[in-house]
């Protein structure tokens, strides 16, 4: 399907504003003009905090935001886009608004350590310890431990795919979902989106690669499975999941090669690919109309997902 016309606009709004792509500037200068992208606010909702939690490194900063009502609440923990090297509890706002009040969920967006100045597994191992602690004070969040959801978009998608992952192999927690938006599942770039969508569409193949060089230590960790998910030998014993696609973004295939790998290994997931979009529609649910969709299915999603799930009382 060609571009959709709204996303077009999109595309013509952030050309005018002349910025250059990330991959000719410095992460710090990235950054800056990351920043100079306008964004629609997100609605109000009942309560929101900021505070710092314990990392592995240095302290966390997160943001929790509490939707109306009695709780106790299933819980999101949320990782933001950005290749890892950009993003931060601001361009996560819109959307962590949104799902806090679709899903009905308390919602805490993770400001996880960025690339390069701390490479993986650092961000992996904040976004992991970021879910343990949301269990942990569950009480004190107004949550549910047994209702717990990881989810991000792009390198947030790799980073909860990551966590389930971790998860899992560590025997440490046990999550009710994943909610995967375009996400970052390996590293390479020969799909036939990277091809197809390699310029023009926002998201470039250049930019990933940059994004992918600031990330990883080594060539050696681009097989590492917390920093490629696909890679996993075994992906059996996971949450269920949603993942979402732009169909016009450089990510798409293998988006869809996961979902692929996960619905073969057991694991209930659902798989949708929107099209004519492109890369970062789900953060435009008031500038998009399928942005608007997407996220409506992902609250519905998480919605049913947390449904199937006992509640626990405080």
């Amino acid at each position: 399907m060609p571009l959709d016309p709204q996303a077009r606009q999109v595309l013509d709004q952030l050309a005018a504003l002349g910025l250059p792509p990330n991959h000719t500037v410095s992460p710090e200068q990235a950054r800056i003009n990351a920043q100079a992208r306008p964004r629609a606010a997100g609605p109000e909702v009942a309560r929101v905090v900021q505070q710092t939690i314990p990392g592995p490194g240095t302290a966390i900063p997160v943001r929790i935001y509490t939707p109306t009502g009695p709780g106790p609440f299933p819980m999101l923990v949320w990782f933001h886009g950005g290749g890892w090297v950009l993003g931060d509890l601001d361009s996560a706002d819109p959307v962590a608004r949104h799902l806090t009040v679709g899903a009905g969920c308390v919602v805490i967006s993770v400001d996880y350590r960025l690339a390069p100045e701390t490479k993986f597994p650092g961000p992996a191992d904040d976004c992991y310890a970021a879910t343990q602690w949301a269990i942990q004070q569950a009480a004190a969040l107004n949550g549910d431990p047994d209702r717990v959801a990881v989810g991000g978009d792009s390198a947030g998608g790799n980073l909860a795919a990551a966590v389930a992952l971790m998860a899992r192999d560590r025997k440490s927690m046990s999550l009710a979902f994943q909610l995967l938006v375009y996400p970052v599942t390996h590293c390479h770039y020969s799909t036939s989106s990277y091809q197809n969508y390699a310029e023009g569409y926002g998201l470039t193949r250049d930019g990933m690669q940059w994004f992918w060089e600031h990330y990883l230590r080594s060539a050696a960790d681009a097989n590492n499975s917390y920093a490629a998910p696909f890679l996993a030998q075994d992906l059996s014993n996971l949450p269920p999941a949603l993942v979402l696609t732009a169909e016009c973004d450089p990510l798409c295939d293998e988006g869809a090669a996961y979902a692929q790998r996960l619905t073969a290994a057991g694991i209930a997931t659902t798989y949708s690919c929107y099209p004519g979009m492109i890369h970062g529609f789900f953060a435009m649910p008031t500038l998009l109309d399928k942005g608007k969709q997407a996220v409506a299915e992902a609250c519905a999603a998480l919605r049913q997902a947390f449904a199937t799930q006992p509640v626990t009382a405080h």
